[in-house]
């Protein structure tokens, strides 16, 4: 039934509800899946080994004989050095090892979907049971082939290099179903994922370009390399067996020209192989290492343009990782520690010694390595990023505003400038009592010129006014209304007039009839 599983780290999951498993049978799937990858992995190197042994010249078959030798070459698969009269073997090939964790990461992957993990707590039980197993079955090996024998192991060694091996296979095996993937990228913000994948971007285009260098060089030596394949009075076993000797150490030659790519080098015994530094000298019949130069010459150091563009690549990917130039700067960064580690990593497991002869040891300077990446990364991904990506728009600050300056004198005829709404209310009121003013002047200018109509008038209202005293003294009669009082405050023409009226213009002042109104 399709139910929604909640894990630990609040991933929700719409998935099939895992079965219920007793505790036994829990503990018979890690088994058969613990013991299942180290069977597999022996019986694998065990077929590799009947084989070349089969078409080897002058060599005895024996089914005992190749599960015996079996057994080292099962520790050199979890890339535990062995130890032999004439020196130590410490340059291990890698592509056996790419192998069994392969095998030991499906083999997880298997035992965590059969008993239904989704919670990350659970892979333990996974990751334990597998790498608990390779690390028993390595120190036993070791123990067993003892002190005196031709080929020794250290049981420590081999403890802890089975057990490193398998349990980084098993874990990426778990990673995905469990949510250890999510798990992880919740605790890193999102630039600094961008930076991580960008490196890692970074850390395949200088693999590739050290792929393509290796393959460039071994086709123009072709005639070389075809003469080391087929050795003088060899058989068909002797090729096979260079064949796959090849095919073994192919990933340690990569990384050979890896380390020549970025500038650090390599070096065999005595002989110094980097675009910048040469020194010549013998080397192993090995077909891969045809590709060698036989000489300095002034465009080997032309290769040392590829870190360089990739590392542009690098800083033009992350150019809108964030909208800040430092946030740019900061994934950069990331990302050029990313493929550093990454090349650190890879160089201290493709080298080691060879042997106790002139071709011992075989270096490749991993901290050279790492400084050299992480520089070809970090210089021109921080200039391509800086420039390249977006900037947040400027901020422009409001300017103060000037405090006011005192009035200047002002040229004549020019009219002051407005600065404010009360100055010009203020410039308003000005003129108008200036108006006024002038208006009150000119007023007082025809009262002194006066007209003599003017004065005729005067005198003939204080007449009168006169007339107008004389009848006040008469005592008026009830019900009169003074007629000073009608001029002064005269009645509506709707109210009713209380005061009695003259009847007839017979009871009116004679002397006012005659008087002009």
């Amino acid at each position: 039934m399709s139910v929604q599983q909640a894990t630990s780290h609040g991933v929700v999951t719409d998935s099939v509800r895992p079965p219920e498993f007793s505790r036994a049978e829990r503990v018979r799937v890690l088994t058969m899946t613990a013991a299942g990858s180290v069977v597999v992995g022996y019986a694998a190197v065990a077929a590799l080994l009947a084989l070349v042994s089969s078409t080897a010249a002058h060599a005895s078959f024996s089914t005992t004989g190749v599960l015996t030798a079996a057994a080292p070459g099962w520790l050199v698969a979890h890339h535990v050095p062995l130890r032999f009269d004439g020196g130590q073997l410490g340059m291990l090939p890698l592509l056996p090892t790419a192998l069994v964790m392969l095998l030991v990461y499906r083999a997880a992957a298997s035992a965590a979907d059969r008993l239904g993990l989704f919670e990350p707590l659970q892979a333990r039980s996974v990751v334990f049971a597998i790498s608990g197993a390779h690390a028993v079955v390595g120190s036993v090996i070791a123990f067993l082939m003892g002190d005196d024998g031709p080929v020794r192991a250290t049981p420590a060694v081999a403890f802890f290099g089975c057990a490193a091996v398998s349990a980084l296979a098993a874990v990426a095996g778990v990673a995905q179903r469990c949510g250890l993937v999510e798990v992880v990228f919740e605790r890193i913000d999102p630039v600094a994922r961008r930076g991580l994948r960008a490196g890692a971007l970074a850390l395949s285009a200088l693999t590739a370009a050290g792929a393509f260098l290796l393959v460039l060089g071994l086709v123009s030596s072709w005639s070389t390399t075809a003469s080391l394949f087929h050795p003088v009075g060899g058989t068909i076993g002797t090729g096979l067996g260079i064949w796959l000797m090849c095919l073994a150490y192919l990933p340690n030659a990569v990384v050979g020209a890896l380390s020549y790519v970025v500038g650090s080098g390599f070096s065999i015994g005595s002989v110094v192989v980097g675009p910048l530094e040469f020194t010549g000298g013998p080397v192993p019949a090995v077909p891969l290492l045809a590709a060698l130069p036989e000489e300095q010459a002034v465009y080997l150091p032309l290769v040392l343009i590829v870190p360089g563009v990739v590392g542009v690549l690098a800083g033009f990917s992350l150019r809108n990782a964030a909208e800040t130039p430092r946030s740019r700067v900061r994934a950069v960064l990331v990302a050029a520690v990313t493929a550093g580690v990454g090349t650190l990593v890879l160089a201290a497991v493709s080298g080691g010694a060879l042997g106790g002869g002139v071709f011992n040891p075989v270096t490749i300077p991993a901290g050279l390595l790492a400084v050299l990446t992480f520089g070809w990364v970090t210089v021109p991904g921080v200039v391509v990023a800086w420039f390249s990506g977006p900037r947040p728009p400027r901020v422009v600050e409001p300017e103060p505003e000037p405090e006011a300056e005192p009035e200047s004198e002002s040229e004549p005829g020019a009219e002051p400038e407005l600065e404010s709404e009360d100055d010009a209310v203020v410039t308003d009121y000005d003129d108008e009592v200036e108006e006024f003013e002038e208006e009150d002047e000119e007023y007082e200018e025809d009262l002194d010129d006066g007209d003599p109509d003017e004065e005729d008038l005067d005198e003939h209202d204080l007449d009168e006014y006169d007339d107008l005293e004389e009848f006040e003294d008469e005592e008026p009669a009830p019900g009169e209304v003074d007629g000073s009082d009608e001029e002064d405050e005269p009645e509506a023409p709707d109210e009713p007039d209380d005061a009695e009226e003259p009847d007839g213009p017979d009871d009116a002042d004679p002397d006012l009839a005659d008087k002009p109104r």
